[in-house]
């Protein structure tokens, strides 16, 4: 979207891998960026990761396992972003979406950070039918999605929730304005399952108001 708004010339993708990023990650930012024709500069996260893991884990114990230690790795990503951004005058783009933000599954300082969300206002599966046709490849698109903070790490065991599911129950409540109980019988969810989803949206309330601001969208796959 980027590219298609400002032109190749004034984009640059950072590639950031950490401790646990895959091989085929890197190798598909790598195929994405030659695809846009747009510069990919990499920078490891991993030093820096481990100079404050250690003093972290020293202090923090078995409490640092977890949510702590993967937020490190999502802010030490925002750090370099953020050096790139200062140093160039480059504005952030911020690459969460409404899913995301709604269900709190996010780091505040990591990756809420940016000047602008171009698919802040798409749920999941929107960006997903949206990369299809933006012609995203495939490789990209159908692997398992995951922030990949940890070891098996994988965004919908995180959620509990398939994001079909978790979508569809959400654009019916806080789009369509149906009820809970109507909402859920529709996707299938449980009376117990669909709380449990409302609760997390109001819990991470204060997230969403620390978040850059998102076009409007009315796409939904």
């Amino acid at each position: 979207m980027a590219v298609d708004a400002l032109d190749a010339e004034h984009v640059t993708a950072l590639v950031l891998p950490g401790p646990f990023s895959s091989d085929a990650s890197r190798t598909d930012a790598y195929t994405l960026a030659h695809m846009l024709h747009i510069p990919a500069h990499e920078i490891s996260i991993v030093p820096a990761y481990e100079a404050l893991s250690q003093p972290l884990s020293t202090l923090l114990g078995a409490h640092y396992q977890g949510v702590p230690d993967q937020n490190v790795q999502a802010r030490l990503r925002m750090v370099a972003l953020m050096a790139f951004s200062n140093a160039y005058g480059a504005l952030l783009l911020n690459t969460g979406n409404k899913t995301e933000a709604l269900m709190g599954y996010s780091t505040l300082y990591g990756d809420t950070a940016g000047a602008f969300a171009p698919i802040g206002g798409l749920y999941k599966t929107s960006v997903y039918a949206l990369a299809r046709l933006r012609s995203i490849p495939e490789a990209i698109i159908d692997k398992a999605p995951s922030a990949e903070l940890a070891p098996h790490h994988f965004d919908e065991d995180v959620l509990g929730f398939s994001y079909e599911q978790l979508d569809a129950f959400l654009v019916r409540v806080y789009d369509l304005h149906m009820s809970v109980h109507d909402a859920a019988q529709e996707v299938g969810l449980l009376p117990d399952e669909a709380q449990s989803i409302v609760a997390r949206v109001e819990q991470y309330t204060y997230k969403r108001a620390l978040e850059p601001p998102y076009p409007q969208h009315t796409f939904y796959a």
